[in-house]
């Protein structure tokens, strides 16, 4: 009798890329104390202001020159308002290392590529020929209309929905913990209760309408507003939009 080989247990994992949206924290001091006085101002007892939304902490504005920042302490005053720090960016080799020391990740802050020098080389002499008619350039095919995604379905708690390169239009309840994204506008034509990102990729025309606003964090091009202060008293439950007016992000009612 054949000896029977034993099944193989499945693979316990798979490593695959994922696009995830997340908060930028800019520190303009590496005061905490500075940092912990506005955080309150802003968004007062509200610990679960951002419902542990995972957050990138940009330190380009403090880089020069590179004070010492404690991350341990940075991280766990972000935490008492419901964030969860996972990366730094843009600092110096000192403050990497120290947010690395720390448990963050730590990510290139970008920046553009520079091109190798070109060798300008002379042309040799080429025969001329006879001229010839100018030939018409084909036309360039129209730009297409930027794709418009829809959901017609209630969005639950944990429930995340990107419109990449377009407009968000929802028909239905975004519950409280779902979120919503698009790197256009988001359109809400029903209770928006959850988190609402527009201009994902950093459009400042973008906007936010909803038809009852009661988001618990609203974002345009990176800036944002959470917490109990997301939506004021006055517009809450209400038709609302919320848009840019330069660095200030700005509710108001929608007229009809």
């Amino acid at each position: 009798m054949s000896a029977v080989q034993a099944a193989k247990p499945p693979v316990a994992f798979d490593l695959r890329s994922a696009a995830l949206s997340l908060i930028v924290v800019s520190l303009k001091t590496p005061d905490l104390a500075a940092l912990s006085a506005d955080l309150a101002e802003r968004f007062g007892a509200a610990t679960d202001a951002f419902d542990g939304h995972p957050v990138a902490i940009d330190l380009s504005q403090v880089s020069a020159p590179p004070d010492p920042i404690d991350f341990a302490a940075l991280s766990e005053l972000l935490r008492r308002y419901g964030m969860a720090p996972v990366v730094a960016r843009g600092g110096s080799g000192d403050q990497m290392a120290a947010a690395r020391a720390a448990g963050l990740a730590v990510a290139s802050a970008g920046g553009a590529r520079t091109a190798p020098p070109e060798v300008a080389v002379a042309p040799e002499p080429v025969p001329a020929e006879p001229a010839e008619e100018p030939v018409a350039e084909p036309e360039a095919p129209a730009a297409q209309p930027a794709a418009t995604m829809f959901v017609d379905k209630p969005l639950r708690s944990g429930q995340r929905v990107y419109a990449k390169g377009g407009d968000l239009v929802v028909l239905a309840v975004v519950s409280f913990g779902a979120e919503v994204i698009a790197d256009g506008n988001v359109h809400v034509y029903a209770p928006l209760r959850g988190r609402a990102i527009a201009g994902a990729l950093g459009d400042t025309e973008a906007r936010i309408f909803s038809a009852c606003m009661e988001a618990q964090l609203i974002s345009i091009a990176g800036l944002y507003r959470a917490g109990d202060g997301a939506v004021p008293s006055e517009l809450r439950g209400k038709p609302a939009q919320a848009r840019l007016e330069g660095e200030k992000l700005v509710l108001e009612a929608l007229k009809f």
